[in-house]
């Protein structure tokens, strides 16, 4: 007689134990490939959605110059060249004048302590030695002199990151031209495979968005031009050093890049007339948070809402969310998309009567003109609509 005897059937491991963990590991496998390949295609991912945006922004120049006769590459080529040559001589004109005003102050240091110092104490009542803070900033073991040295050796690496980005912006604009200059081949190649209604549908989908990043840019556009004039003539009028190049900063920076870009806007011109002047930068930076409450409540909600149709806590609520999930990029892209979205849904559901109450009444708003007119003919009467 054999020692081995069977196993009673009770006692066994039942069989979708074994299934089990076989599905659980092979799915703990399979997600860790994924997140391993997604890691790899990240970059690509933010390249491609950028060059989106961008063949998003710029296909109705396209397709105005191609209804005129113009090649769609020509026409892409043209449009993206003026883009990029707007955008570099943007970036020297702040980098030739944040290099000027860093090789004055190295070479005029003391001069510029001395006077800080003085507004210090004239202003606050301090008692700050200004030999002192010379010395301190000279002294080789200080922290200053270390700070510098500490910098010299990281020139590599920024040429290094400068490179890439070099590389990246080359990638966007080349995945940019072929999203526009073969739109219309691409848009084919995609409604061939869907029924006519899905066609429709798909191609009003890529109109609105063509739309409504179109009214972001353009909303943008002329905030930052609105920006840049009333900066510039307040810049002008202190006697700051390159009105021209920071009244351009404040209004690019503060406009294309939300949520920190107003204070990465209004601190370099604050910066650079605090080295002249310190007086005079407490001015501008006072100028520059009055400019910032007008445009919030008076400029920006009236753009917005005729080239967007996007309430203002929206738009900042999506640029938040999208700099969370995506970085800089997603603060940038989420307010078109934002756009798009709410139009999207607009069109879907089912709209009901409304019921009347106080609680809804919206009241119209009258162009100046017409406030006057009703006020002449009724003198005594409240206005019925908002000021």
């Amino acid at each position: 007689m054999s020692d081995s005897q069977p196993i009673p059937a009770r006692d066994r491991m039942p069989r979708w134990v074994w299934q089990a963990v076989a599905i659980f590991w092979g799915g703990a496998v399979a997600a860790l490939a994924v997140r391993s390949v997604w890691a790899s295609l990240y970059p690509l991912f933010l390249l491609l959605l950028v060059s989106l945006f961008l063949s998003l922004a710029i296909e109705p120049g396209v397709n105005r110059l191609a209804k005129r006769g113009w090649r769609r590459g020509t026409a892409t080529a043209v449009i993206l060249v003026g883009v990029l040559v707007t955008f570099l001589v943007f970036v020297i004109a702040i980098g030739a004048l944040v290099g000027q005003q860093i090789a004055d102050l190295l070479s005029d240091s003391e001069t510029y302590v001395n006077r800080t110092v003085n507004f210090l104490n004239d202003t606050f009542g301090t008692h700050i030695n200004a030999d002192q803070v010379i010395a301190s900033i000279n002294d080789e073991n200080g922290a200053v002199q270390r700070f510098i040295n500490s910098q010299q050796g990281r020139v590599v690496d920024l040429s290094v990151t400068a490179l890439g980005i070099l590389v990246q912006a080359l990638s966007v604009v080349l995945f940019t031209y072929y999203l526009v200059a073969d739109g219309p081949k691409l848009r084919r190649v995609i409604c061939r495979r869907l029924p006519p209604e899905r066609q429709r549908s798909v191609l009003s989908t890529w109109e609105l968005a063509i739309e409504k990043t179109g009214g972001y840019l353009y909303s943008r556009a002329l905030l930052a031009g609105l920006s840049a004039f009333f900066h510039w003539v307040v810049l002008q009028a202190l006697g700051t050093r390159a009105p021209v190049a920071l009244a351009l900063w404040v209004g690019v920076v503060s406009q294309f890049l939300p949520v920190v870009g107003t204070y990465l806007a209004g601190a370099l011109p604050v910066l650079v007339t605090f080295i002249d002047s310190p007086p005079k930068a407490l001015g501008v930076l006072i100028v520059v948070l009055v400019y910032q409450q007008l445009e919030n409540y008076l400029f920006l909600p009236r753009i917005t809402a005729r080239t967007m149709d996007l309430h203002p806590a929206v738009a900042f609520g999506s640029a938040i969310a999208g700099a969370a999930v995506l970085g800089a990029v997603g603060a940038v892209l989420a307010i078109p998309g934002a756009a798009m979205l709410q139009a999207l849904l607009s069109d879907t559901g089912t709209r009901y009567e409304l019921v009347e109450s106080d609680l809804t009444v919206v009241k119209p708003r009258l162009r100046r003109q017409q406030r006057r007119a009703a006020r002449a003919a009724h003198p005594t009467a409240e206005p019925d609509a908002e000021p």
